[in-house]
């Protein structure tokens, strides 16, 4: 059973970024199982995997903005820095031997469902205007290929 399943009130309408936020919702399943094998080390590989994934799509989603002319771009680039810095900040809890994932898988659930629903939305409608197959291909072998 998984800890959060995507549903479409999650969409913002834009297939690849939809797409990202259903790996990341991945990853906190992922960071649930492997929560329960109170396996320190596999808790340690998944919280590195999805602050990377997690990192690399904001870089993703602020080149699309910029590209866009969405207007918020640096205000929405703010909230995705502070985003970072809070993960960090649990990385490092789980460095020193706490145990973060309960905590940080409730708080990233709650996080995530608000930035999307909201902040995300916001940007799609500007967005979802600009986006076209030479654009999407180019960025995507550049972030992900």
């Amino acid at each position: 059973m998984s800890y959060w399943t995507w549903s479409p009130s999650l969409s913002v309408g834009i297939d690849v970024i939809d797409g990202q936020h259903r790996r990341i919702i991945d990853y906190l399943n992922e960071l649930d199982t492997v929560r329960r094998s109170n396996d320190r080390d596999k808790v340690y590989g998944v919280l590195l995997g999805m602050v990377d994934y997690t990192r690399t799509h904001f870089a993703f989603e602020e080149d699309l903005m910029r590209q866009a002319g969405y207007p918020l771009t640096e205000a929405h680039k703010r909230v995705h820095d502070a985003f970072v810095t809070h993960i960090d900040n649990y990385v490092a809890q789980h460095e020193s031997g706490k145990d973060v994932t309960r905590k940080l898988t409730s708080e990233l659930q709650i996080w995530l469902t608000n930035h999307i629903q909201n902040d995300d939305r916001d940007y799609a409608r500007v967005a979802g205007k600009f986006m076209n197959k030479g654009w999407l291909s180019k960025t995507l072998s550049r972030f992900f290929g």
